[in-house]
Order: C-alpha cells, then structure tokens, then sequence
C-alpha cells in the first residue's frame, strides 16, 4: 500500500479504570455523540474504534471496556477485550480521572501497559472539576508509575486539550497509509450503535443491579423512504422478573421514557424520524454465560 512520508497514520488505544473519561473524550474528538456514556462502572461493553482524518494523518482511537476486578464472566470477558486492545497498536493513552486520587487500581492498570511497546500517553482526564493543585498531585503520582512519552491534560467538557490530544497522539504515530475512508467515523455497526444507545438511557435512568443486568438487541430495523421513517424493534433483556417489572413502569411509562430519551439520539443520528418499538424479556443470569455474552457482542465475542 502505497503512502507520502508526510503522512502519519496508526492505532491509538484508550486504556484506564472505569468511568475515567475514556468515551466522553471520544466524543469531544469527534465533535458527536459516538460512544455512550454514563457514570456507572461498565457503560462500555463493546472494544470500539472512532476514526479520525486530516489532511496529514489518520488516527484510529480504540475506545475499551474500564479495567476492573470483575465479579462475572461478563466483567471477565470485558477485561480481556480491554487487555487484547493493546495488541499490535502505535500508542496506548492511559487516562487518569483528575477528580479521584491514583489509586492501587490505577497502579494494576498502568502494570497492563507497562510491557507494551507501543508510545506511552498519560492523559489527566476531568480537569475542570478540580484546581491545579490537585491535577499537579495526579499528575505526579502516575509519572512515578512508568515513563510517559507524552502527558497531557485534558477537559472533554470545557474541550481544553481536546486538540492538543489529537496533535500529540498524531506525531507519534508513524508514517504509514490511510487506513479506513476519509467519511467513516466508526467501525460499529449501525445496530449496535442503536442498541447502545438505548442501554444508555437505561444506565442513566436506573441505579443499583439493574443497568449491570441489561443487554439490550436489535431484532429488525425497516426504513420507509417516501416517510423518511426509521422503524427500529429491539429487545431489552434482563436477568430476573423483578427488573423487567422495574424497566417497564407502572402502566409502561418507565419504558415508554426510555423510548423517547433514546428516539431523539436516533433521530439525529440516523437523520430521519424514527418508531421504536422496545420490548422487555427476561434471560436468567446470562452475565454468567458466556455464549449469551458473546451473542449480545460484548467482549472478545464480538
């Protein structure tokens, strides 16, 4: 494959403990909403790549599950995908959440990567929620866990360090051709973008057990052109009646508030109106089975 010396292209993946700002830092690069987020621990299921192109490189940043002590085959499985992403790329950032002190977590994190031969990125992530102090304490802290080839601090909320991110991730890459088209912003399917999508607005409407208990699927999608009309069937799964009871609201509301929360993101990605049509069933324990992990894609079995 031919390519100018000029241009620099290659694999940059997001490494760190969950809700560390991996996705949301994702999005502010892109400019759109791409990867899901919210503030419970397994938001990111999927090992998910956005696609960045300039004129003088191409960046591939690989977003991962959060590293952390699983409690289920589910939780393993998102670990290995996490842990397998540092396979054959030019750069690993790890991202470090400026608003919780480096921790023992973070130090096994840091321990994944330290064998990789890849470029080092440290990223301190959340800046606009503390002062310069604290950010200068974590910034201290993860430099004295490895040698960095890079340290950058970044704000995906204010987008102070978004750009500089890009540029610095762009010049260690090495020259090499543009890998994917210059319009493609992901590798996920549309279907699974729109089952995450709707996971998402159950992850932020619920607490506890229930967003960890949820697969969400879809069965059908029928686009009607002369209405410009996206219908979209999917089945939200869950592990017990209780929770089906919970998803589904007294008299249907709470699913119904699901639907329309989800239907505007749908709409605005897919740039049509949209029926969504979202139906609840229950599949006993299936974090636990590794086949139904894997039918859902989450993990290695995507």
């Amino acid at each position: 494959m031919e390519f100018s010396e000029d241009f620099r292209s290659g694999f940059v993946t997001l490494i760190g403990r969950p809700n560390a700002g991996k996705s949301t830092l994702i999005n502010a690069i892109m400019g759109k909403k791409v990867a899901i987020t919210s503030d419970t621990a397994q938001t990111t299921r999927h090992r998910f790549r956005a696609v960045v192109t300039r004129d003088d490189y191409q960046l591939v940043l690989v977003d991962t599950p959060g590293l952390h002590k699983p409690h289920d085959v589910l939780g393993e499985e998102l670990n290995e995908s996490a842990i397998q992403a540092l396979d054959g790329i030019d750069a690993v950032a790890f991202l470090l959440d400026a608003s919780k002190p480096a921790g023992r977590g973070d130090e096994w994190v840091v321990r994944q990567i330290s064998a990789v031969k890849a470029k080092k990125i440290l990223v301190i992530t959340k800046t606009d929620l503390v002062d310069a102090e604290t950010i200068a304490k974590q910034r201290e802290a993860a430099q004295a866990l490895a040698e960095w080839d890079a340290v950058l601090e970044v704000s995906s909320v204010t987008g102070d360090g978004v750009e500089a991110f890009m540029e610095t991730a762009a010049n260690l890459l090495p020259p090499g051709p543009q890998w994917f088209p210059s319009d493609m912003e992901t590798d996920q399917p549309t279907e699974v973008l729109i089952a995450e999508f709707i996971r998402e607005k159950i992850l932020r409407s619920f607490h506890d057990e229930v967003p960890h208990a949820i697969g969400v699927v879809v069965e059908e999608m029928e686009y009607d052109k002369r209405k410009n009309l996206e219908r979209i069937y999917a089945l939200i799964y869950v592990e017990r009646d209780s929770q089906k009871g919970i998803i589904i609201g007294k008299g249907g509301r709470a699913l119904k508030a699901i639907g329309s929360e989800a239907r505007t993101d749908l709409e605005q990605m897919l740039g049509s109106r949209v029926f969504l049509d979202l139906r609840v069933k229950v599949r006993k324990n299936w974090r636990r089975d590794l086949n139904q992990i894997r039918r859902f894609g989450y993990g290695e079995g995507m």
